[in-house]
């Protein structure tokens, strides 16, 4: 067990240099492309949530909207490997990093925005101000409006952070709790153990949930923008 709660959250390097393109680049080993005529399971079964996924997700874009269905999907299957790959032993998860998830977060979010104001400047200006809207309010609502469009990206970024910190730390402290238990009470440990199995099973749910929100998240500022 290590001493200092973080320490799983610090970058990993060798011969000082930071592995995290490695780290990133690593999921998309799991999703090959097929070259057979009949795919085996795992492949039909990748396809098949691939298209559940998407046609889901697409179904309230426009054709301007559906251009962003690859970047979308690619988006969900990357954040669901990356937080799926953290939860093995020893392993580290980039979407801890607030950095990484900033750096997803602004540029998906500015290029629906950009869209928005290139494709229907009216429509998007008319957010800042909402219809019959008093006239003393109306400097106070058209900053508040604008505070709210831009924390947008950073309420992406803190979310996936928080709750994939949260899951990590709490295996880790109820895993060191386990550990100490055996040498005090075996039934407090076989409990805390359970509990340990139950948390973990949870954090794998959370890891596939954190991924769809943040794409539904991006695919919704997109719709409002198209």
């Amino acid at each position: 067990m290590n001493e200092n709660l973080f320490t799983s959250f610090i970058t990993p390097t060798l011969v000082g240099l930071p592995m995290t393109v490695i780290i990133i680049a690593f999921p998309s080993i799991l999703f090959p492309q097929p070259k057979r005529l009949i795919n085996n399971r795992w492949t039909t079964i990748q396809q098949w949530m691939i298209n559940l996924i998407l046609k889901q997700m697409m179904s309230m874009h426009n054709i301007k909207g559906r251009t962003w269905s690859l970047m979308l999907i690619s988006l969900i299957l990357f954040i669901g490997s990356t937080n799926l790959l953290g939860l093995l032993p020893h392993s580290f998860t980039p979407t801890t990093q607030l950095s990484m998830n900033l750096g997803m977060a602004i540029p998906l979010w500015a290029g629906a925005v950009i869209m928005g104001f290139r494709n229907k400047p009216k429509t998007s200006l008319a957010h800042f101000l909402p219809q019959g809207t008093p006239i003393p309010l109306i400097p106070m609502l058209i900053i508040i409006e604008t505070i709210s469009l831009f924390i947008q990206p950073m309420a992406l970024a803190v979310r996936l952070t928080a709750n994939i910190t949260a899951g990590h730390l709490l295996i880790h402290l109820i895993g060191g709790a386990t550990l100490i238990l055996m040498s005090i009470s075996t039934t407090t440990a076989t409990i805390t153990f359970i509990i340990l199995i139950l948390l973990t099973i949870l954090e794998f749910a959370v890891a596939l949930i954190q991924a769809y929100v943040f794409t539904l998240l991006v695919s919704l500022y997109l719709h409002d923008n198209t």
